[in-house]
C-alpha cells in the first residue's frame, strides 16, 4: 500500500568523470574479476579435485560471461595443510592441479578468449615443508633468518611462547621446534610459519617468485592476507580485548596492534609493485586482501596496490543492515577513493559464505548488481553468477582447518567449508563437476534445480541477469557518469548521471513489505524509464516500460532502469 509516512530522501553525489592520467593502460576498470577456487571448479580427471585443465576446458564460460580476467586461487605444491595455502614451492604446480605445461595451455587459451590470468600470491608464510623451513630449523645460512624465530620465555622454570600472540586458526601463534630449540611464529596453522621480510634476502627470493610467474604471462596478482606481512619487532604482548565471552584461544580475543597493519608492510608492497612495473606490454595490477579499517585499506593505493579489496559487503554489511548503513558506508568509502584510482566492490570469496547465505536467497542479485552500478571493479566468486547456494556440512565431512581447529561445538562459525562446494555446471553425477561420485567436498544436493545448464535456458536468471550486469559496467553513464546515493525510506537507490544522456537507476527495497512511491520526484529522474534488468523473483519484467510517479517494488526486490 502507499507509504503514509513522510520518506526521508538523502543524497550524496560523488565524481568520477576524471579516471586519472593513466586509465587508458588500466584494462581492468569499468569490469569484472571472477575468482576460481580450482580445486571446486571443474575436475579433469576423475579424482574428485579441480585442476588446472579443468579450468581451461571451462575458459569459454568466463569469456560468455565477459569478465576481463580470473583469479586463480593457489595452485602452487603445497602438502594441502590448508588447501594450497601453505606453500612448499613457489614456482612449480602441485600435481593435484596438473603441471607447468598445463599452465602454460590455460594461459594461451585464455588469451585467445580475450581474458587475463591473476595468480594469488601468498607472501606472508610457506609450507614447514618448502626446503627454505627445512634449512631454516638447521640454521643454514642465509634461511636461518628466513622466519620469525624467538627463544621462549620461561615462568617458574617453565618453558612458554615468547608472548600470547594467537593463530587465525586458533590457539598460540607460536611454535616450538625441538631440532631448534626455539619458537617460530604461525599466525595461521602450524605448518605455515611465518616468513621474515626484515630479512632482505627473502624479499629477494619473493620477488624472484613473481618474476617467473610474470614471465609465463600472468597479468597481476592477489596478494593473500597482506595486513599480518610485518610484526613489530618489540614482540609485546597485544591487548586483550574484555568480555568477549570467547575461549582465550581465539584471536577475536586480542587487539592485533603488534600483528597486523605495520608500516613496514606498505614498503614491502612497494618493492613487489616495482618489480611488476618492470615488465613491458599490458600493465600489471595488483589486488591486496587486507580485512581491515578504511585508513588502512586506502593507504594500500599509495604503496602499489590498484585493487585494495573493500570487503564491507562481508560482514560490515549484513542482511540486518539498513539502506542508510549501506549508504553511510558506501559514502564513506567512495569519498576517500584517491583521484585517478578506482573503487572495488567485493560480492563473494573462497573465505566467506555465500551472498545468498549472508544476504537471504531472494537477494542474492543484490551485490551483484551494486558492483554493477556503482563505480569501479566488481569482483566475484565462481557460483555467484547462477546464485549457488551455502552446502551446509556435517563436522564429519568439515576439512577446513579453520572449522576443524575450532572443534565440534565451534565448526560452524569458523568453517569455510560450505562456501567451496563443487561448482553446479549441470544435473548429470556431482553436478558436471566431477565424473566421481566421491567429490573433496560434497555438492550441494541442489543441484539438479540449481546449475548453469539450466539457467542459462530460463530468461531472467541469475546467470541471464549477471551477463546484463557485465555488460551495464561498460555504459558510459557507469564509465564516466556521477554518483549518488539516496535512501528513500526503506530502499536504497544508485543514481549514475552524465549530462545529456539517460541515468542509471539501481533501486533496493529493504523491506518486507511493498514499497509504492513517486521515485521519479526523489530521484529526479525522467518519469518514464525502462527495465533494464531485475533481480530472480522481483516480478519485473526487463524491456518494459514503467511509469516511475507510481512504481511498486516488491519485498526484496531490486530493479535496474536505464
Amino acid at each position: 500500500m502507499l507509504l503514509s509516512s513522510i520518506l526521508v530522501c538523502l543524497l550524496s553525489q560523488v565524481s568520477f568523470a576524471s579516471a586519472g592520467p593513466n586509465s587508458s593502460e588500466e584494462w581492468w576498470r569499468d569490469s569484472f574479476v571472477y575468482q576460481i577456487y580450482p580445486r571446486s571448479f571443474k575436475d579433469s580427471n576423475g579424482d574428485g579435485v579441480g585442476d588446472l585443465n579443468g579450468i581451461t576446458s571451462k575458459l569459454e564460460h568466463l569469456a560468455d560471461i565477459n569478465v576481463s580476467a580470473l583469479w586463480i586461487s593457489p595452485i602452487y605444491v603445497s602438502p594441502m595443510v590448508d588447501f594450497g595455502y601453505d606453500i612448499a614451492n613457489f614456482t612449480d604446480i602441485d600435481p593435484v592441479f596438473g603441471t607447468l605445461d598445463d599452465f602454460s595451455k590455460l594461459v594461451t587459451k585464455a588469451k585467445s578468449l580475450g581474458l587475463k590470468v591473476l595468480l594469488d600470491f601468498v607472501p606472508n608464510h610457506s609450507s614447514d615443508k618448502h626446503p627454505w623451513f627445512l634449512k631454516s630449523i638447521q640454521r643454514v645460512k642465509p634461511y636461518d633468518e628466513y622466519y620469525i624465530w624467538k627463544d621462549p620465555k620461561i615462568v617458574n622454570g617453565t618453558r612458554q611462547p615468547p608472548n600470547n600472540w594467537l593463530s587465525a586458526f586458533q590457539g598460540s601463534a607460536w611454535e616450538w621446534n625441538e631440532q631448534r630449540k626455539q619458537y617460530y611464529l604461525h599466525q595461521f596453522a602450524t605448518g605455515q610459519p611465518d616468513l621474515n621480510y626484515r630479512n632482505p634476502a627473502l624479499n629477494e627470493e619473493m620477488k624472484e617468485a613473481l618474476r617467473f610467474w610474470l614471465r609465463r604471462g600472468v597479468e597481476g596478482f592477489r596478494i593473500d592476507t597482506i595486513p599480518s606481512l610485518v610484526e613489530d619487532d618489540r614482540f609485546l604482548d597485544e591487548p586483550k580485548i574484555p568480555n568477549t565471552g570467547l575461549p582465550d584461544t581465539d584471536p577475536n580475543t586480542l587487539s592485533h596492534i603488534y600483528t597486523y597493519n605495520q608500516h613496514e608492510t606498505y614498503e614491502v608492497l612497494k618493492t613487489w609493485r616495482d618489480v611488476l612495473d618492470e615488465f613491458n606490454g599490458t600493465k600489471k595490477i595488483i589486488l591486496t586482501e587486507a580485512y581491515t579499517n578504511l585508513t588502512y585499506l586506502i593507504k594500500y593505493y599509495k604503496y602499489g596496490s590498484n585493487i585494495p579489496f573493500n570487503f564491507m559487503f562481508m560482514g560490515q554489511l549484513n542482511n540486518k543492515s539498513s539502506p542508510l548503513d549501506f549508504k553511510r558506508d558506501m559514502d564513506s568509502y567512495l569519498n576517500e577513493i584517491p583521484p585517478g584510482e578506482v573503487a572495488n566492490w567485493v560480492v563473494g570469496n573462497h573465505d566467506q559464505q555465500r551472498i545468498s547465505w549472508r544476504f537471504g536467497v531472494k537477494r542474492a542479485d543484490w551485490l551483484s548488481m551494486v558492483a554493477a552500478v556503482a563505480p569501479g571493479v566488481g569482483v566475484i566468486y565462481n557460483g555467484d553468477e547462477i546464485g549457488m547456494e551455502n552446502r551446509p556440512m556435517s563436522w564429519e565431512e568439515t576439512v577446513d582447518p579453520a572449522g576443524c581447529n575450532a572443534g565440534r561445538d565451534r565448526y560452524t562459525i569458523y568453517s569455510r567449508d560450505p562456501a567451496r562446494s563443487p561448482f553446479q555446471w549441470d544435473s548429470t553425477t556431482s553436478a558436471g563437476f566431477s565424473t566421481s561420485n566421491k567429490t573433496w567436498l560434497p555438492v550441494n544436493s541442489n543441484y539438479k534445480t540449481l546449475n548453469l545448464e539450466i539457467q542459462k535456458k530460463t530468461p531472467g536468471s541469475h546467470y541471464h541477469i549477471f551477463k546484463q550486469l557485465v555488460d551495464l559496467k561498460r555504459h558510459p553513464v557507469v564509465k564516466e557518469g556521477t554518483t549518488e546515493i539516496i535512501v528513500i525510506h526503506d530502499v536504497l537507490a544508485i543514481v549514475r548521471r552524465l549530462p545529456g544522456t539517460t541515468p542509471v537507476v539501481l533501486l533496493l527495497n529493504f523491506s518486507s513489505n511493498d514499497v509504492i512511491a513517486d521515485f521519479s520526484a526523489w530521484l529526479n529522474s525522467p518519469r518514464v524509464m525502462t527495465v533494464y534488468t531485475a533481480s530472480v523473483g522481483s516480478g519485473i519484467q526487463p524491456g518494459k516500460f514503467h511509469n516511475l510517479t507510481s512504481f511498486r517494488l516488491a519485498p526484496s526486490a531490486a530493479v535496474i532502469f536505464v
